[in-house]
């Protein structure tokens, strides 16, 4: 099991990858690493951060969908009917853009520090965008 450090704003979040159900998009991801950028709350689909992607279509089949990601689920939407994201749930979350409904492919939970994840959410959605780093701790 790959273990990935989140570092969102000041707080540090512990997650597995869902190798197993989603191994192409964990793929994928781990290709990125490490991977620095911001998060923003999210338009359209209740409790949630996400990093917009824009237009790039990403090359991974649609696998482990959800459209009601749980609560430290990360979700990968790789293009389509809307822009391609990564979108991590804090609280409820109905996956979707101003198109409609989405299905995202879970490929990240995390593991520790569950509850801040909560506050996190909510500074984002009331004190704007923050950074966002995400790295391999271990492999085993």
């Amino acid at each position: 099991m790959q273990t990935i450090e989140l570092v969102i704003a000041d707080q540090i979040f512990i997650a597995r990858l869902e190798e197993l159900s989603a191994p192409r998009t964990c793929e994928y991801f781990l290709s990125l690493l490490p991977y620095d950028s911001k998060v923003i709350h999210v338009r359209w689909s209740g409790e949630g951060i996400w990093i917009p992607w824009g237009d790039q279509r990403i090359d991974v089949p649609h696998e482990n969908t959800t459209c009601h990601p749980l609560p430290g689920q990360m979700i990968l939407y790789p293009g389509g009917v809307s822009e391609s994201e990564v979108l991590l749930a804090y609280g409820p979350v109905t996956f979707a853009s101003k198109a409609g409904p989405l299905a995202g492919n879970h490929f990240l939970t995390i593991t520790n520090g569950l509850e801040k994840l909560e506050s996190l959410g909510q500074a984002v959605l009331y004190c704007g965008s923050q950074p966002f780093r995400a790295c391999r701790i271990s492999d085993y």
